[in-house]
């Protein structure tokens, strides 16, 4: 087996205190931070590791378990341990709901994708009534019952969010909105014809852990948080119109913002 090239990882030093496998990890994450290994590239095998530190296998897997921990890297089996790729998604907070996109059909999910050149789709679909829970209803002015509208985004394939919509009966019952597609621009588009014009939303954002149901439902890797982010529309009128409910996988998102100076 050939040896590492010197320039990609260093030595280990005896002399430290810190565990030989922090010391690995170490090494490994900044080569990754140097662009050393790229986004999507193999990292070095346990073999190869093990060769080149003059350590065991077990200290070599602890070294990737602390990268994985970090969300840096994803092992695919009998194939090797991955950088993870950057998040592919910029979710511009001041541009998505832009009334121009649903004028133009396109929810704020379909402009996203565009820009990250990337093809959406939507799955787990499912569009029901049901008794609002405590928190959606004092969003909505102590609604009783809602419209609920679940379902799962992906891009090129992979789930990267699923969210629910929770409108008034007395708003969606009826409607365009209580069918599986809404039609183009979505909900907000709907809305607008029925009277709602959009004035502002809020939202309310937190970065945990998932739980073991979103981790399956959006297919995270071990170490991958989630973006919870609670949004709800108001119309002119200054009626909340929606709560949306939105569980984002981290690593395929970066949120930006565009804050006034004033």
């Amino acid at each position: 087996m050939p040896p590492l090239s010197s320039g990609l990882l260093g030595a280990l030093d005896p002399t430290s205190d810190r565990a030989v496998f922090r010391q690995i990890a170490d090494q490994l994450r900044e080569a990754i931070d140097r662009g050393r290994f790229k986004e999507g590239e193999k990292l070095p095998s346990e073999a190869e590791l093990v060769e080149h530190y003059g350590v065991s296998r077990m200290t070599v897997r602890n070294s990737f378990s602390i990268l994985q921990g970090e969300g840096l890297v994803h092992a695919e089996h009998g194939k090797g341990v991955f950088v993870r790729p950057r998040p592919p998604v910029r979710r511009l907070a001041s541009d998505r709901f832009a009334r121009r996109h649903r004028e133009q059909g396109k929810s704020a999910f379909i402009v996203e994708a565009d820009a990250a050149g990337s093809h959406p789709q939507v799955d787990s679909l499912e569009v029901k009534e049901e008794k609002a829970s405590q928190d959606v209803s004092t969003r909505l002015g102590s609604v009783r019952r809602v419209l609920a509208r679940r379902r799962r985004y992906l891009l090129d394939g992979r789930p990267v969010e699923f969210a629910t919509s929770y409108l008034p009966l007395d708003i969606a019952r009826g409607t365009p909105i209580a069918e599986p597609n809404p039609g183009p621009g979505g909900i907000y588009a709907r809305l607008e014809e029925l009277g709602h014009h959009l004035d502002h939303f809020d939202e309310e954002i937190r970065a945990r852990m998932p739980s073991p149901t979103e981790v399956k439902t959006l297919h995270l890797a071990s170490g991958v948080p989630v973006i919870h982010l609670i949004r709800t529309a108001y119309d002119t009128e200054g009626r909340a119109v929606e709560v949306c409910d939105t569980v984002m996988a981290a690593d395929a998102y970066v949120l930006s913002y565009q804050l006034p100076a004033t």
